[in-house]
């Protein structure tokens, strides 16, 4: 069985291990592969894994040997799974391998909000607490999240992981989510999207991207946030109108936003997000902890077994 793997690197750049993959097959891992080169390198392939390289209709329409796609991620929008399906293509995804790992990110961004420890560690580095005229200083106001109200948009299992470490900190935790989910903690209130939006002091989201919410957060639903709250994004960038973020942040419309993800990653240099104010963005590593690499490194193999046993799993077409 022939095995390519068309993007390696991000998974895997160096401290995992393919053997377990090449062990089921003829097993080629390419780092990075360009729109080009995909048929180039695909046409031999009956195996073929992806992160997010885009597989189109037509590229998978042109490679006759292909029977299997597996996506080494959980959000598959980058393959034609309908023309997979008219080939007799089977699609798989990795449904879960870093909640843990994205709600501990949620919380970093949430610390660095309220807390501020990067500028404060770095403020020290250059100087400025060896030349204070004080025993201590802080340039923001630092806040406490002990009785402030956290609203989690999305309750799937990162939502409830989040939940769990908020209700931690002892904050009262809302939810909104669609569908309406049966299995809501005794800690968390499910509620309307707009009473979250106006009642929560930190927003954070948690939900796929969808045609129905996409800028599910806009410059209409900004305004029915506090002036004092921060919104947290570690799902898709797509579920932000980033102008309207921006000029939320550049005119005290809400205090401050940390975010993982952008719509277009890498961001051009444009994005008006890179410049707002107190918007502090990470390359969209919040699923890229060790542990969770590993978890997912080892479900991949996991799914290719299964489909070469005639038995496939976490098939999304």
């Amino acid at each position: 069985m022939r095995i390519i793997v068309l993007d390696g690197h991000t998974l895997n750049p160096g401290d995992l291990s393919w053997k377990a993959l090449s062990d089921l097959g003829k097993c080629t891992v390419y780092p990075r592969t360009t729109h080009d080169d995909i048929l180039p390198r695909s046409r031999e392939a009956e195996i073929i894994l992806v992160n997010k390289v885009a597989l189109t209709g037509q590229s998978i329409r042109n490679l006759d040997k292909l029977a299997y796609i597996g996506v080494m991620a959980t959000g598959y929008n980058v393959i034609d799974i309908a023309a997979a399906a008219e080939q007799g293509v089977i699609v798989t995804n990795v449904p879960t391998y870093g909640t843990s790992s994205v709600a501990q990110m949620t919380f970093a961004h949430i610390l660095n909000l309220t807390q501020h420890v990067g500028a404060h560690g770095i403020g020290v580095r250059q100087g400025r607490w060896c030349e204070s005229d004080d025993w201590c200083y802080w340039d923001s106001p630092l806040v406490e999240l002990d009785g402030l109200t956290l609203g989690i948009i999305g309750f799937g299992r990162i939502g409830h992981a989040v939940s769990r470490i908020g209700h931690g900190f002892g904050m009262n935790v809302l939810t909104y989510t669609r569908p309406q989910p049966i299995d809501i903690p005794a800690h968390v209130t499910a509620t309307d999207l707009n009473t979250v939006l106006s009642q929560s002091d930190i927003i954070s989201l948690h939900c796929p991207l969808t045609p129905e919410n996409e800028h599910l957060i806009n410059e209409e639903r900004l305004k029915l946030m506090k002036p004092t709250a921060i919104l947290v994004n570690t799902s898709r960038g797509g579920l932000v109108e980033e102008e309207a973020l921006a000029h939320a942040l550049n005119s005290n419309v809400i205090a401050g936003a940390g975010l993982d993800v952008l719509s277009a990653e890498p961001p051009s240099s444009g994005n008006p997000l890179l410049t707002a104010n107190n918007c502090h963005i990470t390359p969209h590593i919040a699923w890229a902890t060790s542990a969770a690499r590993k978890r997912l490194m080892s479900v991949i193999v996991e799914n290719v077994k299964a489909f070469l046993s005639g038995k496939p799993q976490n098939v999304v077409n």
